[in-house]
């Protein structure tokens, strides 16, 4: 098993794919399949039954997943960079690889 080095809750830019240049929030990370879903990209639309919770029914819209490899990590600033690990101390934390600051 591979160590992700996207995390939910972290900001990314889609890199590859028809998506290309997009920017949003992880919400989730699927860590068996190697995805991500990102906040208001890769929309699909799905048919719903009518169910208690949606008496209505009809099409949804929802993210899909994409792939980890496709996304680069967005720093404070807003550039895009690899992601690396490191002690500090006691604490293993994630920095920059390009400014070198701990994210």
């Amino acid at each position: 098993m591979t160590k992700l080095k996207i995390k939910s809750g972290d900001t990314v830019k889609v890199i590859a794919g028809d998506h290309k240049g997009s920017e949003g929030k992880v919400l989730k990370v699927l860590i068996d399949k190697n995805k991500a879903i990102v906040e208001g990209v890769n929309m699909v639309k799905k048919h719903t039954k009518p169910s208690a919770q949606n008496p209505q029914g009809g099409i949804v819209e929802k993210e899909a997943s994409l792939h980890i490899s496709n996304l680069s990590l967005l720093t404070s600033k807003g550039e895009s960079t690899r992601v690396g690990y490191r002690m500090d101390g006691d604490n293993k934390v994630r920095f920059s690889k390009k400014s070198n600051e701990v994210i």
